[in-house]
């Protein structure tokens, strides 16, 4: 597989889109193909299980099914969409992906790191990014950013406590992954962080020899 694949992680609110967009644009200036693509979602069934995963509605959603229902939208995500760029030589920039469920379900929702990793097994077949952002923002601050842009769907709905969960997995996870997963403070200005992935993207290249 010759491709490169690359997730953005943060707690909601964190200013995830912007940089994938600006990132996209960097790679397409430099002649690669690129899929953008979400999780859960980027194809007709995933989105469909992501809309029963952040309908407000679906108060009594238990932890298990929840994680379940990631794991089944990432197995069709990263066998139709996924898997098939990066064996063509393309770039997969995805709005979260295996990590984020260690982190919601494994570590917020209390399952644990290993019954998320177990369930998602036969999901990612093997697959791991080869470069992980993830975009460091303080929960509160991010919740406030999403507030103005639009109304918050069940996972964002979440209380404080569930959110300072989150943001303190995905600290755990970046201590135990520091190879793969590069903190970036979000709380600056857009142009800054750009230029720190990008900065990264290069070193990566010349590690690969790109």
């Amino acid at each position: 597989m010759s491709g490169l694949f690359i997730s953005i992680e943060g707690t909601d609110g964190s200013g995830k889109t912007t940089q994938i967009n600006l990132l996209e644009e960097y790679f397409k200036s430099r002649g690669f193909y690129v899929l953008c693509t979400r999780e859960p979602g980027g194809n007709m069934i995933s989105e469909k299980i992501r809309e029963l995963i952040i309908d407000k509605e679906n108060t009594e959603m238990t932890a298990v099914t929840e994680a379940l229902l990631y794991a089944a939208a990432r197995a069709q995500h990263v066998s139709c969409d996924i898997m098939p760029v990066l064996k063509d030589g393309g770039v997969v920039i995805s709005d979260r992906f295996l990590d984020s469920s260690i982190v919601y379900q494994g570590y917020a929702r209390g399952l644990g790191a290993k019954t998320i990793k177990d369930i998602n097994k036969y999901a990612v077949n093997g697959l791991e990014p080869d470069i992980t952002f993830f975009l460091r923002l303080k929960p509160g601050d991010g919740i406030e950013r999403k507030k103005h842009q639009k109304d918050l769907d069940r996972m964002e709905s979440e209380g404080e406590k569930f959110h300072q969960l989150v943001y303190s997995g995905y600290m755990q996870l970046c201590r135990s992954n520091k190879n793969r997963i590069k903190v970036i403070n979000a709380a600056r200005s857009i142009e800054d962080i750009h230029k720190e992935i990008v900065d990264c993207i290069e070193k990566l290249f010349r590690e690969k020899g790109i």
